[in-house]
C-alpha cells in the first residue's frame, strides 16, 4: 500500500477544447534483457547441435581413415610396405606374407605388391619380322618381296654371314622380391635387353643352317645359357623356367633353305639306309664265317679225337701183335667180316679147296612175306 499523498485533480485550462475520450492504454514492451537471453540460448543450442554433428562426422572420418589402412595379401604374392618411400623392416621381415595386414594410408605408407607365386614372361622380337594382328591370328609368315625392310623387320646375323629371324620367349619366377622390385627402375626393360643380347650373341656363333635346322636345340640352349649368365651377373632376383626360342629363315631365301634342308634329309636317309645295309651284310657274313669256323673246329676236334683214339687203340694192341701176328690178323679179319656180312642178304661159304665159283646174276629175287599193316 502506497502512503504517498494523492494529488487532487486539476481543472482543465480555459483555452482547452471540449473534453475528449480517454486514450487506450499502449501495450507493455518486453525488456531488452529478456530478448537477448532467448537469442543467446537459441544460438547456443544451434552451436551445440552443430558441434555434435561435426564430432560424429570427425569420428566417422577417423574410423574410415584407420580402416582404409587394412589390406589383404593374396596367396600368390608378397607385399613390401614403404614408410615415406623406404621399405620397413630388415631381411625377410620386409616381406608381408599372405593374410590381413594394416598400414597407414598414402602418403605415409605405400604398398608394393610382387607376384612371386606365378610365372612371368618377357619376349624379345628385335630379330623377328613385323607381324600384323591378322598374320598373328592366322600364324602366317610374310611373303617374299625381293628386298629387305630393316625399318619394319628385325634380323640377326649368323656366323656364316646369313640373316635369319629369331624370337625368344623367356619365362621366369621371382626368387628375390626385394632385389627384383627395388634393384632396378624398370626390370622388364632390363630383362628385354638381356634377351636381345643373348639372341645376337648366339646368332653370331651359329651358322644359318645350324640355327634353322641342324642344331636348333643347341641354339636355343645357347640363348638361354646367355640369359642365365646375364641375370646372375646383374643379380636380377629371378630363376628361369623352360623357355622357347624360334628361328625362321628370311622370306626371300626361305624356299632355298627348305630345298637344301629337304636334300640334306634325303641324303641323310640314303646314308642311313646304306649304313644299315652294310651293317646287315657285315653281320650276316660274320655269322656265316663264325658258323663255318665253328663247324671246322668241331670237325677238326672230332677227327683229332678219332685219330688219337685209334692211335691209342693201336698202341694198346701193339704188344699182342708183336707176340702173335697171325692171331692178330685173324681177329681183325673176323671183325671186318662181321661188319661186312651184317648188312648182306646172301652169303656164300666156300671151302678152302674149292677153286671155282659160279654166280647166277639174273636169278629171281627171294620172296619175302609182307607183314600186313594194321
Amino acid at each position: 500500500m502506497n502512503d504517498a499523498p494523492e494529488t487532487p485533480p486539476q481543472p482543465p485550462p480555459a483555452d482547452a477544447g471540449p473534453p475528449q475520450a480517454p486514450e487506450a492504454p499502449a501495450p507493455a514492451a518486453h525488456a531488452p534483457g529478456t530478448f537477448e537471453d532467448a537469442s543467446s540460448q537459441a544460438l547456443s543450442e544451434a552451436l551445440h547441435s552443430s558441434f555434435r554433428v561435426i564430432k560424429v562426422f570427425m569420428i566417422g572420418l577417423t574410423l574410415l581413415f584407420l580402416c582404409s589402412g587394412m589390406f589383404i595379401v593374396e596367396p600368390n604374392e608378397v607385399v613390401v610396405k614403404l614408410l615415406f618411400g623406404k621399405p620397413e623392416g630388415t631381411g625377410k621381415d620386409q616381406l608381408l606374407q599372405p593374410g590381413w595386414h594394416w598400414a597407414w594410408p598414402y602418403p605415409i605408407n605405400e604398398k608394393v605388391r610382387i607376384k612371386v607365386g606365378q610365372s612371368h614372361t618377357v619376349s624379345s622380337t628385335t630379330g623377328w619380322y613385323q607381324v600384323t594382328p591378322e598374320m598373328a591370328a592366322a600364324n602366317a609368315q610374310p611373303q617374299a618381296l625381293g628386298y629387305l625392310r630393316p625399318e619394319a623387320d628385325g634380323y640377326t646375323l649368323t656366323a656364316d654371314g646369313n640373316i635369319i629371324h629369331v624370337r625368344a620367349t623367356i619365362k621366369y619366377r621371382i626368387t628375390d622380391p626385394i632385389q627384383y622390385a627395388f634393384g632396378f627402375t624398370n626390370v622388364t626393360e632390363v630383362l628385354t635387353n638381356i634377351v636381345n643380347n643373348a639372341i645376337f650373341h648366339a646368332s653370331a656363333r651359329f651358322t644359318a643352317d645350324q640355327a634353322l635346322y641342324k642344331e636348333k636345340t643347341a641354339f636355343r640352349d645357347a640363348v638361354i645359357a646367355r640369359v642365365q649368365e646375364k641375370i646372375e651377373a646383374h643379380e636380377v632376383g629371378i630363376a628361369l623356367e623352360p623357355s622357347d626360342v624360334e628361328t625362321v629363315a628370311a622370306a626371300d631365301v626361305r624356299d632355298a633353305f627348305e630345298k637344301v634342308n629337304q636334300m640334306e634329309q634325303a641324303r641323310s636317309s640314303e646314308i642311313s639306309r646304306a649304313r644299315s645295309y652294310q651293317e646287315e651284310l657285315v653281320n650276316t657274313a660274320l655269322g656265316q664265317s663264325n658258323a663255318i669256323v665253328n663247324a671246322g673246329l668241331v670237325s677238326s676236334n672230332r677227327i683229332v679225337s678219332g685219330v688219337q683214339a685209334a692211335a691209342l687203340a693201336f698202341d694198346d694192341q701193339l704188344p699182342q701183335y708183336v707176340e702173335n701176328p697171325r692171331l692178330f690178323q685173324e681177329r681183325l679179319l673176323a671183325a671186318r667180316l662181321q661188319r661186312v656180312l651184317t648188312n648182306t642178304n646172301a652169303k656164300f661159304l666156300l671151302p678152302e679147296e674149292f677153286s671155282e665159283l659160279r654166280l647166277q646174276l639174273s636169278r629171281e629175287p627171294e620172296s619175302r612175306e609182307s607183314t600186313p599193316i594194321p
